[in-house]
């Protein structure tokens, strides 16, 4: 289910199928390929950064942002919110909420500012993409395939918060993301596994090299 995924870093994806690339968070681009369509879930420097955008947009290339992201963008560019409903060709997404409930992280993603992750549905196979998040209660409604999550603590979910929401939403597979840069530890990978258990886990290998300890 994920054959078709390139993760470079942190919560940067490239899905490329049926003659569409898509990115989502495009950081640390390592191989640029055209794009058809950019997904943005925020406004941080390492999910909405201009070098790479540059990297990959065409004159023809779509964005999805939140508002305050989209704002910032040039070209065909959709403003997004949490339970927009969004098509790109054969490509259809929801975007859903993305915020922080811990006391310590309020700051750095209130519910105020429409932030969001998105659910995707690609030739018939549903990934979320959670963006930067705690396990907030809007996500345990969730029915997904694939359920891609931040990990690394500090500005997101930690290990075992994350390996709680997939419990909840309990997809087929869940990958772990945002970790290993920024924060988290790539060791943070097979703890995830093991808390996420009985969830299957596939920890991919990034185009990066990991920079934590």
């Amino acid at each position: 289910m994920l054959e078709r995924f390139t993760w470079y870093r942190q919560a940067a994806y490239r899905w490329a199928g049926d003659g569409v690339t898509i990115y989502i968070d495009p950081w640390g681009i390592t191989d640029p390929d055209p794009a058809d369509a950019v997904f943005i879930t925020h406004a941080h420097m390492d999910h909405f950064q201009m070098d790479d955008i540059e990297k990959v947009r065409t004159d023809r290339t779509k964005f999805f942002a939140p508002r305050d992201v989209a704002n910032e963008l040039s070209g065909d560019v959709v403003p997004v919110k949490p339970e927009d409903k969004l098509q790109f060709g054969s490509i259809t997404a929801t975007a859903v909420h993305a915020y922080n409930t811990h006391p310590e992280r309020l700051q750095h993603h209130p519910k105020s500012n429409d932030w969001v992750g998105y659910v995707f549905d690609l030739g018939g196979t549903t990934y979320y993409h959670a963006g930067d998040t705690d396990h907030v209660p809007e996500l345990d409604a969730l029915s997904v395939d694939v359920a891609m999550v931040p990990i690394g603590g500090t500005y997101t979910m930690d290990v075992p918060e994350a390996a709680g929401l997939v419990k909840s939403i309990q997809p087929q597979l869940a990958v772990p993301m945002h970790y290993g840069f920024v924060v988290g530890s790539p060791t943070d990978g097979k703890k995830f596994a093991e808390a996420a258990d009985p969830v299957k886990v596939e920890l991919m290998t990034p185009t990066n090299p990991f920079e934590c300890d």
